[in-house]
């Protein structure tokens, strides 16, 4: 690029996807003129999806703004909570997010995932076909046109990632009420409804169960049970709306 020279300071949440050199305070960029500001941002390494505000020269900036000689940019963070205008609150996400996905079902969270590398393209087709919102620690993915909407997941913790979705989204908690296999709604079943799905203690040891609508699959107060519990307790108290 050997157009205008602007400067371009980074929020400090924005910082691991830069390089070392332009974490701290504003950095000369030298642009080609005609690209936008949303262009110049991704080629520095940072999705649009984490981009909240554009303020240059104290002024707030769309996207497609072309950058002229000399200005200043501001690129601000995602406001949290992030609301997602035009659809119901829904997720897709990626093959390498599964734990995530099913403590998001265990929330009553619709949240679609992908247990199989089906491809970038297709990710993000479905995305838009079905306007949910993308998460994905695949920063290219994320840049993708097509997207309906999307978000990356910043830990590889599994704890840390719940948190992290539900303080930047504000999804309504529904516990217990959606098969964390498959996604889909659950409702009481009898015991003789899901008896060919028990084993003998279970059979003996428990009376109340619940089937997935869409997979048939069973549930009951297991030996798992506390340990679930205690994510779905310590969700709703710090995000239960």
């Amino acid at each position: 690029m050997n157009g205008p020279e602007i400067h371009v300071e980074f929020a400090p949440e924005l910082g691991l996807f830069l390089p070392q050199g332009r974490r701290r305070g504003a950095t000369k960029v030298v642009t080609d003129g005609v690209s936008t500001l949303g262009h110049v941002i991704e080629s520095l390494g940072v999705p649009l999806t984490e981009v909240g505000a554009l303020v240059v020269d104290g002024r707030e900036v769309p996207v497609s703004h072309v950058p002229g000689p000399g200005e200043t940019m501001e690129v601000r963070p995602v406001t949290r909570p992030q609301r997602v205008p035009g659809a119901p609150l829904r997720f897709l996400l990626d093959v390498h997010l599964g734990t995530l996905a099913r403590r998001l079902r265990l929330l009553g969270v619709d949240a679609a995932y992908e247990s199989t590398d089906i491809g970038d393209p297709a990710l993000a087709a479905r995305s838009a076909a079905e306007r949910r919102v993308m998460l994905s620690r695949d920063r290219g993915l994320l840049r993708r046109r097509e997207l309906w909407a999307g978000a990356f997941v910043y830990s590889t913790r599994p704890d840390d990632q719940l948190r992290d979705v539900l303080d930047r989204f504000a999804p309504e908690l529904r516990p217990w009420t959606r098969c964390t296999a498959c996604n889909g709604l659950l409702k009481e079943a009898a015991k003789d409804d899901v008896v060919d799905q028990l084993e003998g203690g279970t059979r003996r040891s428990y009376d109340v169960f619940a089937q997935c609508e869409e997979c048939g699959r069973a549930y009951w107060k297991g030996a798992h049970h506390d340990q679930l519990e205690t994510i779905v307790v310590r969700a709703l108290e710090e995000f239960g709306r």
